[in-house]
Parts: structure tokens; C-alpha cells; sequence
């Protein structure tokens, strides 16, 4: 058995991924209020098309990463022209509809493509590094550095760059912000674009920890939606500290509980994101909208 300091860090670090899985989705609903379901198959298609890359065409690995980026960046501005777009103003019913049969849709593309086999990608050699007791496999690690980098990114992106402060004011008001000569539509596609990059990232490095497999669609929304509650639908911030959460209470549940219960780790994270929804339906750092009637 794990000793707790190892399972803390592990729990840290497999957290993180989960924060970033919740990025893509935050960033995309902040700016136009679309929650994807589609979302974990999405990933898993994107995980799919790096392997045809870097594993079966045997391109080199940077190669293979940019060009998983670019079909990422460009699946995204059609999503957002051809299917969401039209629906603008639309009820949010048929939205949510749309996403999920573009889920649908996604996981066929899979399956005609890949008979839904575990692919193992290779990208991060096998093996670990050794803290003192703590034992920490490269892929965990390295997958660790990138998340924490990558939202560095994203912070600066929105504090610093003009288009993540139009972005922050697309979040805050559409119509304010289209009279402020903000174009809506054009942030709506480059927060598809940047959403979907985000998840061909979190694709590979959760193949490069697991595998790439129909997994890594069930991984993608069932991990990052109490991730998102947990910290908040709005929330950057909210969504690295509901990872940690999430992370942590999923490798204590396996170290100490599953031995006891048996697959208890399985259902923690529907467990924790059941109690905030009945205690903080809004999140730990989301916004509480009141309503005045």
C-alpha cells in the first residue's frame, strides 16, 4: 500500500489533470454560456487521432502534437459556425440536444476508425523518479508540469493579452460587449478553438499515463463535470482547486477505501459533486446570480 505522503502527491498531481480536463470547459462556457457534453468524446477522438500520428504513421512526436492542435483549433471554428452558431438565441434545450449528438456522432467516428481498441501512445518513456519514499512515474510528473504550465498560460492570457480581456468581457456581458465594439461571434469561435486544444493536450497526456481508449470519453466528462461544479461553472481558479479535490479524494478513496468497499473510488467524484450541488450549487468560487422577482 501506498504510504499517505505518496498518495497525496499522486492525488496532487492526478487532480491537476482533472483541472485541466474542467479548463476546456470552463473556458468555453464562460465565454458562451455552453455547457459540452460532447465534450470526453471529443477527447477521446482527438487521443485517437494523435495515435494515427504518432503511433501508426510514426511521425515525430512534436510534428504529431501540432498537428493534433491544428485539427483541434480547427474542429472547434466549425463546431462553432456550422452547428452552434445557427442556434444562437435558440432554447438551451436544443443546445445541450446538439452537444450530445455530436457526442454520439464522435463516438462513431471512433469506432469506424479504431474498432474502439486501447491504443498505448509511448510519448513518455516508462519508469519514474525517486523523492526520498515517494516513487513518481515520468508521465504522472510530466503531465503534472504541463497542466500547471498551461494554466499559467491561460491566467496571463486573460490578465494580459487584448483577446483574453475581450473574453473576460464577452463573459461578463454579450450585449455590453458588442457595443463596445467586441466581436461576440469571433470570441465564441476562438473559445471553441482554444477549448478543444486544451482537450487534444489533456488526451495525451491521459493516454500517456492510461491509454487512449472509448475510457477516455467517460474520463472527460464523468471527472470533469464534478471537477467544474466542485469549483464553479465560471471559475479558472474554481477549476484547479476542484481538480486537486477530485484528484485527491479519488487516490485516497483507492489507497484506503477500495481494499474495504471495492471500486468505491469509482463513484466518489458523483458523490462529492451530489453534495455541492444540494449545499453550493453554484460552486466554491462560481457565481451566485440572485433573482428578484
Amino acid at each position: 500500500m501506498e504510504t499517505f505522503l505518496e498518495t497525496l502527491v499522486r492525488g496532487v498531481m492526478l487532480g491537476s489533470v482533472y483541472a485541466l480536463l474542467a479548463l476546456g470547459l470552463v473556458l468555453l462556457f464562460k465565454s458562451s454560456r455552453i455547457l459540452n457534453l460532447a465534450y470526453g468524446y471529443m477527447l477521446m477522438l482527438l487521443g485517437y487521432i494523435f495515435c494515427l500520428f504518432f503511433v501508426t504513421w510514426g511521425l515525430p512526436a512534436a510534428f504529431s502534437i501540432i498537428l493534433v492542435f491544428i485539427i483541434a483549433a480547427l474542429l472547434g471554428l466549425v463546431l462553432d459556425r456550422f452547428a452552434f452558431r445557427p442556434l444562437i438565441g435558440q432554447p438551451i434545450f436544443a443546445i445541450i440536444v446538439l452537444t450530445l449528438v455530436l457526442g454520439f456522432l464522435f463516438d462513431g467516428i471512433a469506432i469506424l476508425g479504431w474498432k474502439s481498441l486501447p491504443l498505448p501512445i509511448g510519448l513518455i518513456p516508462a519508469g519514474g523518479v525517486s523523492l526520498g519514499a515517494i516513487r513518481l512515474p515520468y508521465a504522472e510528473l510530466l503531465s503534472f508540469i504541463i497542466a500547471l504550465l498551461l494554466f499559467a498560460v491561460v491566467v496571463l492570457l486573460f490578465q494580459r493579452a487584448k483577446i483574453g480581456l475581450a473574453m473576460r468581457c464577452v463573459a461578463e456581458d454579450h450585449q455590453l460587449s458588442q457595443s463596445m465594439g467586441i466581436s461576440v461571434k469571433r470570441i465564441f469561435a476562438i473559445s471553441w478553438a482554444i477549448s478543444l486544444v486544451i482537450a487534444a493536450v489533456a488526451a495525451i497526456l491521459l493516454g500517456s499515463m492510461q491509454t487512449v481508449s472509448p475510457m477516455l470519453s467517460f474520463v472527460g466528462l464523468a471527472k470533469a463535470l464534478p471537477v467544474i461544479l466542485l469549483g464553479g461553472l465560471e471559475s479558472i481558479p474554481g477549476a484547479l482547486v476542484g481538480g486537486l479535490i477530485i484528484g485527491l479524494a479519488e487516490l485516497f478513496s483507492i489507497t484506503y477505501l477500495d481494499p474495504v468497499l471495492g471500486g468505491f473510488s469509482g463513484i466518489m467524484p458523483f458523490i462529492l459533486m451530489l453534495l455541492i450541488l444540494l449545499i453550493r450549487p453554484y460552486g466554491f468560487f462560481g457565481l451566485r446570480i440572485i433573482e428578484r422577482i
